[in-house]
């Protein structure tokens, strides 16, 4: 059977209306995906490094005080919580959790933000009720992590948590002694 022209110019109107459904498959897809698809924090698999001192105690006066440094040539930050953390370190009253600073999506910066103003317009993401604290933002892609919940993925296109220091108290200063490995980052 021979096709003409004609049936070909027939049946053109097809084209777009395939396109236009599997983009919106896609898009259907990922967005199920990084909505629903967020992995939870699990028990820590800290792989052991050298001894590196990053702060004494004494620099972490309230919670939410903040020291960046960098173990295993990778950008980590240091933070006292208000309460205990899978994985974090307990020290009489304080609480303290270290993550890398690399976003689990594609590798930009994270840094805390403070403000839930900022948090709210810059990020599009306000936390529960309850929960209104500082959060880790990936500014790249807006990705937004909660560090009491372990450094896992709240918001945004990342969908892996935080890798996690391991930290110890020796004397009155705080050493970092193992890193979680960094996660195949996604897209």
């Amino acid at each position: 059977m021979k096709i003409t022209r004609r049936q070909v110019l027939e049946r053109w109107w097809m084209l777009p209306v395939a396109g236009t459904a599997g983009a919106f498959g896609y898009m259907t897809w990922y967005a199920a995906k990084v909505t629903f698809g967020k992995k939870k924090v699990g028990e820590p698999n800290f792989v052991n490094g050298p001894a590196q001192k990053i702060a004494a105690l004494s620099a972490f006066p309230e919670e939410w005080s903040e020291v960046e440094f960098f173990y295993d040539s990778r950008p980590c930050t240091l933070l006292r919580v208000p309460k205990s953390v899978t994985g974090g370190l307990d020290s009489g009253e304080a609480h303290f959790v270290a993550f890398s600073r690399i976003c689990t999506h594609l590798g930009c910066p994270v840094n805390l933000v403070k403000d839930m103003e900022v948090l709210a317009f810059a990020y599009n993401y306000r936390p529960p009720k309850g929960e209104r604290h500082p959060q880790l933002g990936c500014r790249c892609h807006y990705s937004v992590f909660d560090p009491v919940r372990g450094g896992e993925a709240m918001f945004g296109k990342a969908t892996l948590p935080l890798p996690r220091v391991r930290l110890e108290v020796r004397g009155s200063d705080v050493y970092a002694t193992g890193i979680e490995p960094a996660p195949t980052l996604s897209t």
